[in-house]
């Protein structure tokens, strides 16, 4: 829960940094000069990059939570058994085993979303963050309904 209020807080302060910055694009661009009118479109291309990572970074999040509340419905979410320092830190030779174990599972059944899942949750666990997303996102891509509707939603643009 903590998660997602700081996500929403962030993303509610990105979007007033990007009302802000597209204001001053428009005030720019209004001024007239070829220098301004320049600048103010450099400024609005910035809240366009923002809103697009926003809305794609929020559409993986969704879809991950979707996954992880369906594994749990199922009872097949991974369970936390990994050791500890005295500080609550992973180790990093336990975060190891679990990975080896979960890279096997997903590679005795790469087209299941489930091994992907908790291939993407040992990967965080081990902290290596790029690899986790790409996991994440290989195990969105494979479920069926979240297949079908990113096909809906790219057929209508």
């Amino acid at each position: 829960m903590r998660a997602k209020i700081i996500y929403f807080i962030t993303a509610a302060v990105l979007v007033v940094y990007f009302v802000l910055a597209g204001s001053r694009g428009l005030m720019l661009i209004r001024h007239g000069t070829w220098l301004t009118v320049t600048f103010g479109v450099a400024v609005l291309i910035l809240p366009v990059i923002g809103v697009w990572f926003l809305w794609k970074n929020t559409q993986f999040v969704t879809r991950a939570n979707q996954l992880g509340v369906e594994l749990e419905a199922e009872g097949g979410l991974p369970v936390d058994e990994l050791e500890r320092d005295k500080y609550g830190r992973i180790l990093r030779d336990s975060a190891d085993e679990v990975f080896a174990r979960r890279r096997a599972e997903t590679e005795d059944a790469p087209g299941d979303w489930r091994s992907w899942f908790r291939l993407a949750v040992a990967y965080h666990d081990a902290r290596d963050t790029p690899r986790a997303r790409k996991a994440m996102q290989r195990a969105i891509s494979l479920h069926p309904s979240l297949r079908l509707n990113r096909r809906r939603s790219r057929g209508r643009g």
